[in-house]
């Protein structure tokens, strides 16, 4: 496993650094060709793409970007074991859609509104809390030994992608984890999302 993680992780950090330089379709391609050759069996057509040292997710639909938002990844990097409260990379998908009807800032606990809303901070510190609000993607890993099964398991992990009331925070690598991200942008992404839906993320 190690010699292939090593191949498609590099043609990756190869390919993805195109990303941001090069027109859309020809990223779009590049990042095709990717998932066809490392995922063949998995339908890839429409999906969520995060970057994680770019701090961004895109929202890939027939393989064209319709939607980029910045986001907040862990300060402590990218990995996958249990406690580091690194972000894990790889092939997900969306196990749960939390939080359909939570008011704007709502904060949830677990899978339920809490009640309360937050106070969002829009200046670049940390509160000291780590509040999930408006609305939350709970992801699974897809990669059994990477990030499914054992301790590298996204989804006991409590991998999300959730909305944050540190909107300051959002475009640097901040979170616990997660991938955190302004309240507006969450509950729009929310709402073209569906479980099961892939989502990748690279450490590119």
């Amino acid at each position: 496993m190690g010699m292939m993680k090593g191949k498609w992780y590099w043609m990756a950090l190869v390919w993805f650094g195109f990303i941001s330089a090069r027109s859309q379709p020809d990223s779009v391609k590049l990042l095709q060709e990717y998932c066809q050759a490392k995922y063949p069996h998995t339908d890839l057509n429409t999906f969520i793409y995060v970057g994680i040292q770019r701090q961004q997710l895109y929202l890939i639909e027939n393989w064209k970007i319709t939607d980029v938002f910045q986001v907040s990844t862990s300060r402590y990097g990218a990995g996958f074991e249990k406690d580091s409260h690194k972000t894990p990379w790889g092939l997900h998908c969306i196990s749960q859609c939390v939080g359909k009807d939570v008011p704007y800032a709502g904060i949830l606990k677990g899978i339920h509104f809490s009640g309360k809303i937050a106070d969002i901070e829009l200046n670049a510190v940390s509160t000291g809390k780590d509040e999930i609000t408006s609305r939350a993607l709970r992801l699974e890993g897809m990669e059994p030994g990477l990030n499914k099964g054992g301790k590298n398991d996204s989804y006991a992990r409590d991998i999300y992608i959730h909305g944050t009331p540190e909107e300051g925070l959002i475009g640097t690598a901040s979170s616990h984890g997660c991938v955190r991200m302004r309240n507006a942008d969450i509950i729009k992404l929310f709402d073209k999302c569906r479980v099961r839906m892939p989502v990748l993320l690279l450490d590119n």
